[in-house]
């Protein structure tokens, strides 16, 4: 890299290291040093990076079929969807229609639209405070973080959002018969990792039953086995109309997915949304590669048992007052607000982790990341700790 004045704009802040390669669990800078990545690009990277799997559908793709638009069908397109369709289903059918686009902001603005189509009249969509489904405008209102919001002011009506884990709220917000939709992510990611209490999920689809709302679950960090299930609703046995996944579906690839029950997907008509790249031939060779794998080599449930390790060897480091989360995707509470200096010296001693809390320390490795891997970073990041023991 030279020393020139970077030519992007400062949507981030500036970058510590500069990655140019990664295999598997590790990542190299522009200098030759290794560092254990523990971050995965936030839940992106599952299968860890340059999977020889993916890798070799991208490169073949690539020589055969780039892009033909949506005006028509590709064989790619219908496989993927009928892959996450067994996989929302907890593998078999589950019945019903996939929406391809390219991240999980547009899969939520996706939802949103469908949501007004299917329930017309009532256009409301409640969300949780805390919550993030993305950055663009209509994603950004349903997302429970003003901090966020409030420089983009005004946004688009017709959102509300309560307390999260919060029953009573969620009741008292839908008692005028004007919400359509409640939108939730089953674990906070953003938020900092944070779960609800058992039953919650499960008492939320019961009273949008009731109530003729759907439910929509915000699966973009959480889908695809990082939690231990292909999907965290189904640690609550819960059955959404519909779900929204990103991130982990290309391994890098940008592609992101709105699936819905097929009656509440029939809302939509041609013409009613859409999407110039969404599915394009490379992005869903990713995914057939991607998930294919997933499914051949059982990824929930090595999130779940490298989680337990994880989970385990955490909970005993100094400084640490809180795990939270499932499987592969875990926050850190810290007995003080010190994250950001712990990420900060955790990447000087090789180790990418991130700090979504003042307080939380957030870790979702690579669902195939190894035990000695594992027990490489945990001794990283004890040393860490131990290092930038008390307030910062």
């Amino acid at each position: 890299m030279t020393d020139r004045p970077s030519r992007l704009m400062p949507t981030y802040a500036p970058a510590p290291v500069t990655f140019v390669r990664g295999r598997g669990c590790e990542l190299y800078d522009d200098t030759g040093r290794r560092y254990l990545d523990f971050l995965s690009g936030i839940a992106v990277v599952s299968l860890g990076h340059a999977h020889p799997a993916v890798a070799e559908a991208l490169a073949s793709q690539a020589r055969t079929l780039l892009h033909v638009s949506n005006l028509f069908r590709t064989t790619l397109g219908e496989e993927v969807a009928g892959l996450l369709d067994d996989l929302v289903g907890d593998g078999q059918p589950a019945g019903g229609l996939v929406f391809f686009c390219n991240s999980g902001a547009e899969a939520n603005e996706a939802a949103i639209k469908l949501a007004r189509r299917a329930r017309p009249g009532r256009p409301v969509v409640v969300s949780a405070v805390g919550s993030f489904h993305g950055r663009t405008l209509g994603a950004l209102a349903a997302t429970g973080q003003p901090e966020k919001q409030a420089p983009f002011a005004p946004l688009p009506g017709g959102f509300r959002q309560v307390p999260y884990d919060d029953l009573p709220s969620l009741e008292d917000a839908m008692g005028d018969g004007q919400v359509g939709a409640v939108l939730l992510e089953a674990i906070q990611g953003e938020a900092g990792v944070v779960e609800p209490r058992p039953g919650y999920l499960r008492a939320v689809a019961e009273r949008c039953r009731e109530a003729g709302a759907l439910l929509m679950v915000d699966e973009v960090q959480t889908g695809l086995g990082r939690t231990g299930r292909w999907f965290a609703f189904q640690h609550e046995g819960v059955e959404p109309d519909v779900v929204t996944v990103a991130k982990a579906l290309g391994n890098g690839a940008p592609i992101g997915a709105c699936w819905a029950r097929r009656e509440v997907a029939e809302a939509f008509e041609p013409g009613d949304h859409g999407t110039t790249f969404g599915g394009q031939p490379l992005a869903a060779a990713a995914a057939r590669a991607t998930l294919q794998t997933m499914v051949e080599l059982g990824a929930p449930e090595r999130a779940e048992r490298a989680g337990r390790r994880l989970r385990e060897g955490l909970r005993g480091l100094p400084g640490v007052a809180e795990v939270r989360g499932k499987g592969l995707l875990l926050g850190v509470g810290l007995e003080e607000p010190r994250a950001k200096a712990v990420t900060t010296e955790a990447l000087r001693a090789g180790l990418v982790v991130n700090a979504p809390r003042p307080d939380t320390l957030r870790l979702a490795p690579p669902l195939l990341v190894s035990e000695a891997e594992v027990d490489e970073a945990l001794g990283i990041l004890g040393g860490v700790l131990e290092r930038t023991g008390g307030g910062s």
